[in-house]
């Protein structure tokens, strides 16, 4: 990764941030983390649906595999088009577009009456969601101050397990009224389409907060707005602002405007080396199987002996556990770095998946042909399964997305930015679709022997390639 200061030039000195100026960049930063906390809600609340989609709408295994992965594949569309939109149009604007998605996805998705609308709804979700998971980090790295930037980019993860978390409590509590997902709840509805609805609500919160932030002042500057980009420098931060403005300008390297051609190295068709490290991290997010807990919990809890009430609840265990270690991130990012964390991380979830696998592999099945786990047995495995997703969420989970918005240079950040995310909910979609057929065709032990694999893995790329950004600022990338 090369820097794009000129020989000779010094690198910006890093200033402490006034109060009033964090304050400020904690508001802006938190609205625009809403966007993440709806990827989150929308991302689980699939999760408490599976097994009433399936029998509402006569799915197979396969067809509702589908049901669920489906959002996936607008994911990788809406993050693939979010970062050149971004850099065309503005981050704000975009979001305003993107909370928009949100409120239509879920309207649609509860009032579905077949596979092929609700797909289609949710389709069109995973714009909104991938759109989310490229702008909010974008912008929370372009208005935060380098001294407490890994911090406020955790925003956007501890969003998304609050919306996981928000989606898990809210599907247990309104199966739970109405007596299981597929029964009738108000207005003689089923209780899973009650459990879309609910995302309406911070869709709404979400669109009018936007309203209230400004635009990137890297955006700004990149569009030749430097009056505007020099108001908001003067509000988030106590530097120079002319001298902000230099030193973006300097990054952007010329006088045309980003696009994603600035992907290439110049004169070849080779795509810089940094891309394939951002796109790397994010592919190996997804393979060591988070998503598999949260969006296929109950299906997956109820396949190793747990009925639905119970299954159900520990999904909001397994949320609850994820809010905590992402308090755990923010609270180390800047202290102690972002590789340290990520080779944490790595063993850990390498450790406890590997301890999975031999739980579900040595169980033996019940008359049902379920999986047989003895009391002590069970209570390990969802030990184990709880300090995988301890070790993802004080690692991978948040410290990928503040890589992300980091390791780019000004000039290439929104569509680097979207070929990274974009590939992880290709990733995702790969790791959702196939979890049901492995699961029928391997069983429980072959998916997570999978999973630990691919954590094993990722340790060994941690080291080689990953490069420590504590403490710099954007323009020195």
């Amino acid at each position: 990764m090369t820097t794009h200061t000129p020989p000779n030039k010094p690198i910006p000195a890093v200033s402490t941030p006034t109060e009033a100026s964090i304050l400020y960049v904690i508001f802006i930063s938190a609205v625009a983390a809403i966007g993440g906390f709806l990827f989150g809600f929308d991302s689980g609340v699939i999760n408490g649906t599976v097994s009433a989609l399936g029998n509402t709408f006569n799915s197979s295994s396969v067809a509702t595999g589908f049901n669920v992965a489906s959002v996936l594949l607008g994911c990788a569309l809406g993050a693939l088009a979010a970062g050149p939109l971004a850099d065309k149009f503005g981050r704000r604007s975009i979001m305003i577009a993107t909370a928009i998605i949100f409120a239509i996805s879920a309207f649609g998705s509860g009032i579905s009456d077949s596979s092929a609308e609700f797909i289609f709804y949710r389709l069109f979700g995973g714009l909104g969601i991938g759109a989310a998971s490229v702008l909010a980090p974008a912008y929370i790295s372009e208005v935060a101050p380098p001294t407490i930037r890994g911090r406020l980019a955790t925003l956007q993860q501890l969003a998304i397990v609050l919306g996981l978390f928000a989606a898990f409590l809210s599907n247990y509590l309104i199966a739970n009224a109405a007596g299981g997902a597929q029964e009738v709840l108000t207005f003689d509805l089923a209780a899973w389409r009650w459990m879309f609805w609910a995302e309406l609500a911070p869709a709404t919160l979400f669109l009018i907060g936007v309203l209230f932030i400004p635009e990137s002042p890297r955006y700004l500057v990149a569009q030749g707005k430097i009056d505007d980009a020099k108001t908001v420098f003067s509000k988030i931060s106590n530097d120079n602002a002319d001298t902000q403005i230099n030193d973006v300008k300097r990054s952007l390297q010329s006088d045309t405007k980003p696009s994603i051609r600035d992907l290439f190295i110049d004169g070849s068709k080779k795509v810089h080396p940094i891309v394939w490290v951002g796109v790397a991290l994010s592919v190996f997010q997804q393979f060591v199987g988070i998503n598999v807990v949260f969006y296929y919990g109950s299906e997956l809890w109820q396949a190793a002996g747990f009925d639905e009430s119970q299954s159900l609840f520990i999904n909001v265990l397994a949320g609850t556990t994820n809010i905590v270690s992402t308090f755990i991130a923010i609270a180390l990012v800047d202290k102690i770095g972002r590789k340290p964390l990520l080779l944490i991380g790595s063993i850990g979830m390498f450790v406890s998946l590997s301890a999975l696998t031999y739980i579900f592999g040595s169980a033996g099945l019940d008359e049902a042909g379920k999986l047989a786990l003895s009391d002590n047995m069970g209570t390990f495995a969802l030990i184990m399964a709880n300090l995988f997703v301890v070790f993802f969420g004080l690692s991978w989970g948040p410290v990928v997305w503040v890589l992300l918005g980091e390791i780019f240079n000004n000039r290439i950040r929104g569509a680097a930015l979207a070929v990274a995310a974009s590939a992880q909910w290709i990733a995702n979609f790969a790791i959702t679709m196939t979890f049901p057929i492995m699961l029928a065709n391997i069983g429980l032990a072959g998916a997570y022997g999978f999973y630990a694999f691919s954590a094993l893995i990722s340790i060994f790329f941690v080291v080689k390639y990953i490069k420590e950004t504590r403490g710099k600022t954007l323009e020195s990338m």
